[in-house]
Protein backbone atom coordinates (compact mmCIF):
# COMPACT_ATOMS: atom_id res chain seq x y z
CA UNK A 1 0.00 0.00 0.00
CA UNK A 2 1.79 3.47 -0.78
CA UNK A 3 1.45 5.79 1.82
CA UNK A 4 0.77 9.66 0.83
CA UNK A 5 3.47 10.63 2.78
CA UNK A 6 5.63 9.13 -0.25
CA UNK A 7 4.19 11.72 -2.66
CA UNK A 8 5.91 14.35 -3.19
CA UNK A 9 5.54 17.85 -4.73
CA UNK A 10 6.96 17.81 -8.61
CA UNK A 11 6.71 14.19 -8.88
CA UNK A 12 6.27 13.19 -12.25
CA UNK A 13 2.79 11.19 -12.38
CA UNK A 14 2.96 8.54 -15.31
CA UNK A 15 0.54 5.84 -16.60
CA UNK A 16 1.11 2.18 -16.73
CA UNK A 17 1.69 2.95 -20.14
CA UNK A 18 4.38 5.06 -19.63
CA UNK A 19 2.68 8.12 -21.03
CA UNK A 20 3.35 11.11 -18.81
CA UNK A 21 -0.25 12.20 -16.92
CA UNK A 22 1.07 15.35 -15.17
CA UNK A 23 3.09 16.61 -11.97
CA UNK A 24 1.81 16.64 -8.07
CA UNK A 25 0.77 19.51 -6.72
CA UNK A 26 0.15 18.06 -3.30
CA UNK A 27 -1.86 14.85 -1.56
CA UNK A 28 -4.81 15.84 -0.24
CA UNK A 29 -6.38 13.49 2.13
CA UNK A 30 -7.01 10.14 -0.37
CA UNK A 31 -6.27 11.84 -3.35
CA UNK A 32 -3.52 13.80 -5.36
CA UNK A 33 -4.28 16.85 -6.51
CA UNK A 34 -2.24 17.93 -10.05
CA UNK A 35 -0.36 21.10 -10.93
CA UNK A 36 -1.85 23.03 -13.07
CA UNK A 37 1.11 24.49 -14.75
CA UNK A 38 1.61 21.26 -16.79
CA UNK A 39 0.93 21.03 -20.57
CA UNK A 40 -0.50 17.69 -19.98
CA UNK A 41 -3.11 18.74 -17.24
CA UNK A 42 -4.26 21.22 -20.00
CA UNK A 43 -3.21 24.02 -17.69
CA UNK A 44 -6.07 23.03 -15.13
CA UNK A 45 -6.38 21.49 -11.57
CA UNK A 46 -6.91 17.72 -11.82
CA UNK A 47 -7.43 15.42 -9.09
CA UNK A 48 -6.26 11.59 -9.39
CA UNK A 49 -7.38 8.79 -6.44
CA UNK A 50 -4.68 7.57 -4.44
CA UNK A 51 -5.85 3.85 -5.03
CA UNK A 52 -4.59 4.44 -8.93
CA UNK A 53 -1.47 4.40 -7.41
CA UNK A 54 0.76 1.04 -8.23
CA UNK A 55 4.25 1.40 -6.90
CA UNK A 56 6.67 4.75 -6.25
CA UNK A 57 10.02 4.85 -8.47
CA UNK A 58 12.56 7.10 -9.54
CA UNK A 59 10.52 9.82 -8.14
CA UNK A 60 7.60 8.98 -10.65
CA UNK A 61 4.17 7.83 -9.39
CA UNK A 62 3.10 5.05 -11.61
CA UNK A 63 -0.21 4.29 -11.98
CA UNK A 64 -2.11 1.08 -12.31
CA UNK A 65 -3.99 2.56 -15.33
CA UNK A 66 -2.79 4.06 -18.85
CA UNK A 67 -2.40 7.78 -19.06
CA UNK A 68 -5.42 7.92 -21.31
CA UNK A 69 -8.09 5.95 -18.60
CA UNK A 70 -6.09 8.51 -16.47
CA UNK A 71 -7.07 11.75 -17.86
CA UNK A 72 -10.66 9.93 -18.74
CA UNK A 73 -11.47 9.34 -15.12
CA UNK A 74 -9.61 12.31 -13.60
CA UNK A 75 -11.91 14.87 -11.79
CA UNK A 76 -11.04 18.68 -12.39
CA UNK A 77 -10.83 20.72 -9.44
CA UNK A 78 -13.89 23.59 -9.40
Amino acid sequence: MIQASQIREHMEVIGSDGGHVGKVDHVMGDEIELSKLDLGSGLKHHMIPLTWVETIQDDKVCLNLTKDAAKAGWREKH
